[in-house]
Order: C-alpha cells, then structure tokens, then sequence
C-alpha cells in the first residue's frame, strides 16, 4: 500500500516556511505528549554519560601522546576493545541483566579514566592507552546494551539515545577545548574530573528509567528465534498511535518479517540464527554505517591534525589548539544531527555516506596543496562532516527500529553497532600512516607548523 507524504518517515512539502514550521511543531508535540518524559530522560543521560568519555579521549589525543606518535593510536586504544565486545557479545550478553551491566560498565569507565589521568607523565605512552582500552571496553558494551535497551521503551528512546550520544560529543570536546585552551586547566585536571561522571549513568538506571518494561521482559532470558503468534510480531505497547507522532518514525507499511530454517529443513542452533540475522542486515544497515565512519575518523584523526593554517590568520595563539577546536565542530554538528531524528528522516543511507567520503577527498588534498584560503571555511566543513555522521548513525537504527521484526530488534540493534567500531578501527590504521605521511609532506613543501605542537 502506498504511503501519504504525511504518513511516511519524510516530512512533506508545505507551502510555506510558516506551515513547515506548523508541521514540525504539530509532530514533535504529538510524539512527546504520547512519550514517557522519564524514559526520555534516562536514555539521553545514557548517550550522553555513555559516549562523553570516550569523546574526551579523542579530544585529549594530541596531549596524550604529543607531535610524535600519531594520533590513530589513541583511536585504535579507544576502539579496538570497543569493536571485539560488540562483535562478540551480542551473543551471549542478553543472560546478563541490565542492572549488572550498569554498574559494570559504570564502574569500568570510572577506573580507566582514573588511570589515564593519574598515570604521570615521565611514564610510558602504554600506561595511558590501558586506561583507554578499559574506558574503551565498558564504552562498547554500554552501547550495545542501550540500543538493545531501546527495544523495550520504543522509538523516542532511541531518538533520546542519539541526542544524547550526539550531546556527549559537543560537551565532551567543548568542555576539554575550554578548560585546556581558554582556562588553562592542566590536562590531568580535565580527565581527573571526568572520571566522575559514570555515576550519572547509575542515577538515570536506578532512580529515573521506569522499571515497568523491564519486569515485563524478564522472564525472556535469550533472544527469541522466530515469532511464535502474530502478537509477538506487533511493536512494543509504548510506540505512540497517533498519526501525527507514528508519521515520523513507525511506517503504516506492514513490518517486514524473516524466519530463518536450515537448508535442510531442520532447526538451527540459536547462534546460526544469530549468524543469518547479522549476515541480513550487512548492506542495507552496517555497510553504509561502516563507510561513513571510515570517511570521518580518517578524517578526524588522520587529516585534521595537518589542517593548519598560520597562526596569525587563525583565531589561536598556538598550534596545538586547532585539533581540539575541529573535534568540537564536528561534535556539533553531530549533536544536531542525531537530535533531529524525530523530526528529519533520512531512508537513503549510502548517500550522506558517499558525501562524508567527498569530505575526506576534499580535505587530504588541501592537507597536499593547501588551496582552501582560510580555516574558517575548513571549519564549516568539519561542520558538515558532524552532520553527515550524525545522521547516517541515528537513522540506521530509525530503519532498524521500522523494518526488523520485534522478536529480532533487540539482537539487531545491538549487532548493526559493531559496524560504526569497524569503521573506526580502520580509520585507525589509516590515520596512522596518513597523518606522519602529510606531515613529512607539509614539512618538505616549507609548512613545519605539524611539527610545532608540543605535548602539555
């Protein structure tokens, strides 16, 4: 059946900015009025309490490790440990109740960075990046979990997640941008005080998140395999039924379905059934997930440390202050982004993907030539690649939260999250022969400002 322009994910065509503005204040009041404000709440301090470290990290990079050592290693610590617990523990992490995940993954954020920050500085580079890699374990398997979590409290629980994912990279590198670069705090103080805040994460789970879909679920101990009845097919009873709030996120078309069978016709073990899942949602979901994020953190990590201009046609006083500037742009587009999803939808995920990859053409050539005339616009095109990022992550799971079936939505929101790790993992790698590459290439080409950043 075909979709109205008012029915479907898109908002339609209004006449007038006026009725545009009407429309999206008509649809954003319906989906709230029908959303539990506590559940809203606890997811967008979940994002944002969940990802704002491992934002910190990134945004420390540079001081971490100093001019030396390129700064796809603090990447690659920062993921790689991310990428194997939500490669691997989609299988086996729904036996663990969420409650005992909590305060895991609160307390092991805790202690990594308390380690990267009180870990001096005579020591060895490795003693910081194990703090990264356990900061970096708790992070993976906080985001696997939280998407999960979505299943249960329905569509605005994942646009709140992705507010608040999207709100810990703006106040992640906008708090360590500031306190290093215009208050003068030391590097150690700034990590030292974020250590703290994984018990806002306690707070949102234990005292704000209602309790009653928690208790409902909690006889399921495993994934379902396929649907047994058609009321297990049906969306959770918590996704709003007004046209106006449904219209934007949740499809009239029928939900799309898919049991798995062996090619024999006999049962499958649950973990092929996991297997076939995850082989199902590689090129409409994680494939262009994965791209955009190949595009953006060889970018961040790997082109932006060598997007430096003179110092005295830039808004800085010294060199070291560009990078953490370029990561609180890109955050903030990011952020914007990923709050939009109840208002914006975008069904073509290879397309910002694609242009996220132009951006990454666009600013290793003028790393090489250096023919864009001022950084000012270098700084609207980190910009624009925050908001290719962010909406590329938050509508993946829009589309996974419509089109996979309830009984395989828990399972496949948390497997699809593997791919944005993968992305970044490669990135890693890239970054740390691309960055020292156009580096040397600056300095034999009369522009040493790279090589000028010091360690604080």
């Amino acid at each position: 059946m075909a979709r109205s322009p008012s029915s479907s994910g898109l908002l339609p065509m209004p006449g007038s900015p006026s009725s545009s503005w009407a429309v999206y204040r008509a649809r954003l009041t319906a989906i709230l009025k029908s959303t539990d404000n506590a559940v809203l709440v606890a997811f967008w301090l979940f994002g944002l309490i969940n990802n704002v470290l491992y934002v910190i990290i990134l945004s420390a990079a540079q001081d971490l490790v100093g001019s030396d050592v390129p700064k796809g290693v603090v990447l690659l610590a920062d993921v790689l440990p991310s990428f194997f617990t939500k490669l691997i523990a989609p299988y086996f992490i729904h036996k663990v109740p969420y409650w005992v995940r909590v305060i895991f993954f609160a307390t092991g954020s805790s202690l990594g960075m308390l380690l990267i920050a009180l870990t001096p500085s005579n020591k060895s580079v490795g003693f910081k990046m194990a703090g990264v890699v356990f900061a970096s374990l708790t992070s993976g398997g906080g985001e696997l979990s939280f998407l999960g979590l979505t299943h249960y409290y329905g569509h605005m629980s994942l646009a709140a997640w992705g507010s608040g994912t999207g709100a810990a990279g703006l106040v992640g590198a906008g708090l360590y941008a500031t306190f290093t670069t215009w208050f003068g705090f030391s590097v150690k103080n700034s990590l030292l005080s974020s250590a703290f805040l994984p018990i806002i994460m306690l707070l949102s789970f234990f005292v704000i998140l209602p309790r009653g879909p928690l208790r409902e679920a909690r006889g399921a101990k495993e994934y379902q395999t396929v649907p047994e009845n058609d009321h297990e097919r049906d969306d959770i009873d918590d996704i709003p039924t007004d046209n106006a709030a449904t219209s934007l996120l949740v499809p009239e078309t029928a939900v799309m379905t898919t049991a798995f069978s062996s090619p024999n016709g006999g049962r499958m073990t649950k973990f092929d059934m996991h297997l076939r899942r995850a082989r199902s949602l590689f090129f409409p979901y994680m494939l262009p997930l994965l791209l955009v994020y190949v595009a953006e953190y060889t970018i961040n990590q790997g082109v932006a440390p060598t997007l430096l201009f003179p110092l005295e046609s830039s808004p800085f006083s010294e060199y070291r202050a560009f990078y953490p500037m370029y990561g609180f742009l890109y955050q903030l587009g990011v952020f914007i982004s990923r709050s939009s999803i109840a208002i914006i939808r975008i069904r073509h995920l290879y397309l910002p993907s694609f242009l996220q990859i132009g951006n990454l053409v666009l600013l290793t050539l003028h790393a090489l030539f250096f023919f864009i005339p001022s950084v000012y616009l270098v700084f609207i095109v980190i910009f624009w690649e925050g908001l290719l990022g962010g909406a590329v992550y938050v509508n993946t799971f829009a589309e996974i939260m419509e089109n996979v079936p309830s009984s395989e939505r828990e399972f496949s929101l948390g497997a699809t999250s593997v791919s944005d790790s993968a992305g970044i993992c490669i990135a890693g790698f890239v970054g740390m022969s691309i960055e020292p590459w156009l580096c040397n290439y600056q300095v034999n080409q009369g522009r040493d400002w790279c090589k000028r950043i010091k360690v604080s």
